[in-house]
């Protein structure tokens, strides 16, 4: 398999509690911060954000990809992806996401399953997959 792309993130400092992450090109440079919910002042983005916009993206693209392959025309894209962060009575942490793809141009069956294919093309649903709990809730515009 040839490699396509390597992107390539450093982060320093607190990680996500006053991290900072920058990427290797310059184009990603933010600060990190615990969210409210986790006692900190919700002013920096965190992992959880990064991942959900990272996945969303991804996942948008393959949803188009499906579309492609079987020849079917999509008026209109949007994703709102949900990555919650448990912690356990075991005092271990996991993650659990919640995808939901909203599609124009087709019916509510046909939204559904390309969301299944989508899943199954995604390069971030097949690194998480038996992992972390996934729930997809197409909807059509």
């Amino acid at each position: 398999m040839a490699v396509t792309y390597t992107a390539v993130v450093d982060v320093d400092g607190e990680g996500r509690n006053g991290g900072r992450v920058r990427s290797s090109d310059g184009l990603l440079e933010t600060s990190l911060g615990l969210p409210k919910e986790l006692g900190g002042s919700g002013a920096a983005t965190n992992p959880e954000q990064l991942l959900a916009a990272g996945w969303a993206a991804c996942f948008l693209g393959a949803l188009r990809r499906a579309a492609s392959l079987r020849k079917i025309r999509l008026t209109s894209t949007t994703i709102t992806a949900e990555i919650t962060l448990t912690h356990g009575d075991d005092d271990q942490f996991s993650l659990s996401a919640v995808l939901r793809p909203v599609l124009g141009g087709v019916d509510q069956a046909t939204a559904q399953q390309l969301a299944q294919a989508a899943h199954q093309i995604c390069p971030y649903s097949k690194a998480t997959r038996d992992n972390v709990p996934v729930v997809i809730v197409a909807d059509v515009a």
